[in-house]
Formats: structure tokens, C-alpha cells, sequence
């Protein structure tokens, strides 16, 4: 098999296609991969379901066995598809705690960090667009159809 990364790859039933267009994805595409559902009050303020994770990023753990943490994201590991959260930690024998890591999927943004100015305006691109797809599908009486 190949180890180049397809844009043009719809889709496949097989895991096997499905894990190769993940491992062989470049950095820009795993940002995209590693997004995580938003939370009902910023659904409603944002008009979106799912976001990208960020460090800074306060999220809450919806499954596993720290379900109902609620932490900042510390670390983002591209690489393995994971994250860190703050106070989320295993102990192991010899007394010392590592941080657990947790895939993106498994956790619900609760705040958004918005220090950065990029994230920001993609937010606000992405608010104008769906503003701008309500007015299109209006018909004369100004109802959405």
C-alpha cells in the first residue's frame, strides 16, 4: 500500500483505508480530525456543533473512567490523536502521576480560549455564513423554508 495522503479520498467501509487516510494525514488535516463537540449554550451562540480543540480550551470528560472532570486542555499530541487535561492524572505503583490521555471525541468544549486572533475570526466567518444561508433560503413571505 501506498503511504501518501489522497485529498481527493471520499471514504472506504474498510478500517484499513480508514486508519491509513488518518496515520498519513498531514498536520493541517489532524487539526481538523481532532475537533470535539461544543457545549448547547455555544452551539446557540456560535451556530456550530463541533470546534477544534485548542490548548486553553476548558472542557468536561463525557466517558471513561473521569467522566464529569472539567479541566483546561494542557497538551495536544497530534501525533497519537490525543490530549491532556489539567487535574486529569493516573497514579502509577512507584507513587508518581502522569496525565491520562483522552481522544478529543470523548470530551464536550465547554469554553472556548479565544486569545487567538485566527480562531476568532473563523468563528465570526463562520457565523456570517450561516446568517447569509438563512436569508438565501427565505421565500417572500421572510419564512425559512
Amino acid at each position: 500500500m501506498k503511504q501518501i495522503f489522497s485529498k481527493s479520498w471520499k471514504g472506504s467501509k474498510q478500517p484499513r483505508k480508514q486508519r491509513k487516510h488518518r496515520f498519513n494525514a498531514p498536520m493541517n488535516v489532524r487539526r481538523k480530525m481532532m475537533a470535539s463537540n461544543l457545549s448547547k449554550e455555544l452551539r446557540k451562540k456560535y451556530g456550530k456543533r463541533s470546534f477544534p480543540v485548542v490548548k486553553g480550551d476548558n472542557v468536561k470528560i463525557l466517558r471513561g473512567e473521569f467522566k464529569g472532570k472539567i479541566g483546561r486542555v494542557d497538551k495536544i499530541n497530534y501525533k497519537k490523536f490525543k490530549i491532556t487535561i489539567d487535574g486529569v492524572y493516573r497514579t502509577k505503583k512507584d507513587g508518581s502521576k502522569v496525565p491520562v490521555l483522552i481522544h478529543p471525541s470523548k470530551v464536550q468544549i465547554k469554553e472556548l480560549h479565544l486569545e487567538d486572533s485566527k480562531r476568532k475570526k473563523a468563528l465570526e466567518r463562520k457565523m456570517i455564513k450561516k446568517d447569509e444561508t438563512k436569508k438565501s433560503y427565505k421565500n417572500k413571505e421572510g419564512k425559512v423554508k
